[in-house]
């Protein structure tokens, strides 16, 4: 029997129509999107407010408020990623100029980025069609192939210091200041990229007149780097785990590259919550409209789903070492683990 049709070792049947029953949770709840996002951006704004007052007894002290600050700026980062699958009001309109807002404070333009990470939701899992809104990810044989040098930088680019301290401080602070991917693509990248940086411009300034350059700095960028490396962070173990899954066409199919390419990172509760669910990252892939709050729902209505890809914060930590793709053996592997199996 072909795998891809086996009823899994937890029951979950992949030949169900799960985009049809997920359809039944799509409907967002526009007094809970309002609340999510009100409790957010005032909890932010608070807690960066505080930060700033507290250095000024003590740089350490105000460190202490920064690192919920940056945990509140990526949930405002999921609340712009659920605008932008339009799951978050469920009105278009009402959903891009919330994103568009939220973009300016996340540093992220949203036009440029939507259209980035829609294509990666068409082609996750698809290995024909890597390269656009993913983690770089070679095969074996790939790898094998590339010249000493090629290697040398394909290593590089996977140590951790490089893709959760380096990577998010210049994806973030200025590889989005260009719609780079897409700077042929039409006016609209060039549009969302520009204006959000001016707009950036404005509020930095403002906030530089009230509290002066040393104190933003201070307070906003070590914000902004502990969020962006929280949140490359967890766009890596949603997809680079042992057991995800790349195919080439036609093996490859939507349902089932969202449900096995895509992880269920179980979570601590409050975790859960400052990461708007995102961990239910399998779930979210087989249908981006349900709204991040009505994740839970689906778990608790399908149990069956909760083992499918699920990993743990410690599993999580063993899944950086895993960077090829091996097709033999249809799973991640590490590159002592690539070495070790073409010598034998």
């Amino acid at each position: 029997m072909n795998s891809r049709n086996a009823i899994a070792p937890n029951g979950v049947d992949p030949e169900k129509p799960w985009l049809k029953i997920l359809s039944a949770y799509r409907k967002p709840h526009i007094g809970r999107s309002t609340f999510e996002l009100i409790v957010t951006l005032v909890s932010f704004a608070l807690l960066w407010a505080g930060a700033w007052a507290s250095i000024h007894f003590g740089y350490w002290l105000g460190l202490v408020l920064v690192l919920p600050a940056a945990g509140f700026l990526l949930r405002l980062f999921m609340l712009q990623h659920d605008c932008g699958h339009g799951s978050f009001f469920g009105r278009r309109r009402l959903d891009d100029w919330t994103g568009r807002a939220i973009g300016v404070l996340t540093l992220t333009p949203y036009d440029y980025w939507r259209r980035a990470h829609a294509e990666h939701h068409a082609s996750a899992g698809n290995l024909d069609e890597r390269g656009v809104g993913d983690i770089t990810t070679l095969t074996v044989a790939e790898y094998t192939a590339l010249t000493p040098g090629g290697r040398l930088g394909y290593r590089l680019y996977r140590n951790p210091f490089v893709m959760f301290v380096i990577g998010p401080a210049w994806l973030f602070l200025f590889k989005q200041r260009l719609p780079f991917g897409m700077m042929k693509s039409g006016a609209l990248p060039w549009v969302s990229t520009m204006a959000t940086n001016a707009v950036i411009v404005v509020l930095a300034a403002l906030l530089v007149w009230a509290v002066g350059l040393v104190p933003f700095l201070l307070v906003h960028l070590p914000i902004v780097l502990l969020a962006g490396s929280a949140g490359v962070w967890l766009f890596y173990v949603q997809h680079q785990f042992e057991d995800t899954h790349w195919s080439k066409p036609p093996e490859w199919a939507f349902q089932h590259a969202a449900l096995h390419g895509a992880s269920h990172y179980d979570l601590p509760r409050p975790l859960r919550w400052i990461t708007g669910n995102i961990g239910m990252h399998h779930i979210h892939h087989l249908s981006s409209r349900v709204p991040f709050y009505r994740l839970p729902e689906v778990l608790r209505d399908h149990p069956e789903l909760a083992d499918l890809g699920r990993i743990t914060i410690k599993d999580s930590i063993r899944c950086v070492k895993l960077v090829l793709w091996d097709e033999a053996s249809q799973r991640l592997v590490s590159l002592k683990e690539a070495k070790a199996r073409a010598i034998a």
